[in-house]
């Protein structure tokens, strides 16, 4: 999948096979037996092109990644301690990159009174606030995985995928 996510674009068996093989012998039914495997479970999907097939993400190696954590943190018997304990494990630049995420993802949560404060109807949530501008090196929706994040060093390639 990291060859995949890396060229982020539809690849074929050869390409990846030529790529793998500048760093490791690597037999050319190996790579499509794991291809062929990813597509299976949803990992990629293929076109055919001649007697071959291109394979493309479905989707983002930051979504793979929330979907795991989310996975890891669902499990939790303390969800509140799991967080508490990951936020520990990281970093000065990784809680940054954190509250640079959590501000760009916030959703108000205060409550605004209607005009007669003294009424007994509820209040009315606020209107969402304007989305604030994430700064560049960080994530943000309609850029979710900016190659200046990337950091092929502390990536894990989730065995060889």
């Amino acid at each position: 999948m990291s060859r995949v996510w890396k060229w982020n674009r539809p690849v074929t068996v050869r390409e990846v096979l030529e790529d793998l093989q500048k760093e490791r012998s690597i037999a050319y039914t190996t790579v499509m037996t794991v291809l062929d495997n990813l597509h299976q479970k949803g990992w990629v999907r293929r076109e055919a092109e001649g007697r071959a097939y291109r394979y493309e993400a479905v989707s983002t190696r930051a979504a793979y990644a929330a979907a795991l954590m989310n996975d890891a943190w669902s499990q939790s018997d303390n969800p509140a301690a799991a967080l508490v304990a990951f936020f520990g494990m990281m970093s000065e630049e990784q809680r940054q990159a954190l509250r640079a995420a959590v501000r760009i993802a916030q959703v108000p949560e205060t409550l605004e009174p209607t005009e007669a404060s003294d009424s007994t109807e509820p209040a009315q949530p606020a209107e969402p606030a304007e989305p604030r501008e994430a700064p560049p090196e960080y994530p943000t929706p309609e850029n979710p995985t900016p190659e200046n994040l990337e950091n092929p060093a502390s990536a894990q390639d989730h065995g060889g995928r």
